[in-house]
């Protein structure tokens, strides 16, 4: 498959437009994203809320912003990638499947994003986290250390109404979003074990 990436048993390539029609892979790549958000983002949101839908995944994978990780034939990952109108490229709703965790499915995922970026001449690439306000969250911390260990550096923060006021309602505490950017081409080296 074109843009497609393996690393032994890990095979990562990007779900095909065509794809945006195939009813099973849509569910089963929302239903990874939603279980691992659920512990992702605890205490984050409201009882019921969920990451994404099933018909958001359909128009993500319609405009080609989906890249897929298998290991064994089995989806063991996801991540969005897109180009922003600043002309960044950004990654996002980054997953590993629960019983992937420690594999390096999640490197392989940003690498792939990375990789994405420069075949497109982004010479940035950007992420953004929702972090709580008033406590620290572990999975957040985690994630933080993680992305600066990879190069990610953060450029700034807001509150997430600038850039998402329909969630907010969904909000269960007060939370700011982090923006992080790693120059794709000098400043990233990537010294994550």
């Amino acid at each position: 498959m074109s843009g497609s990436r393996s690393s032994s048993r890990i095979e990562l390539s990007m779900v095909p437009a065509t794809a945006a029609t195939d009813i099973g892979l849509v569910a089963e790549i929302t239903d990874l994203v939603n279980r691992v958000y659920v512990v992702a983002e605890e205490g984050l949101w409201v009882d019921g809320a969920t990451r994404t839908t099933e018909h958001e995944m359909a128009t993500l994978i319609r405009t080609e912003q989906v890249a897929v990780a298998r290991s064994d034939g089995r989806l063991a990952g996801a991540v969005r990638v897109q180009q922003l109108d600043s002309g960044e490229a950004e990654f996002g709703m980054l997953v590993a499947a629960p019983e992937q965790r420690g594999t390096g499915i999640g490197r392989e995922l940003v690498h792939f994003a990375e990789h994405w970026g420069r075949a497109r001449d982004r010479t940035s690439m950007q992420l953004e986290l929702l972090v709580p306000r008033t406590w620290s969250h572990p999975v957040k911390e985690f994630l933080r250390d993680w992305y600066t260990r990879t190069g990610y550096r953060v450029v700034r923060t807001g509150s997430l109404d600038e850039a998402y006021p329909e969630l907010v309602a969904q909000l269960a505490t007060p939370c700011d979003f982090v923006v992080y950017q790693k120059d794709l081409y000098t400043g990233g080296a990537d010294r994550s074990v």
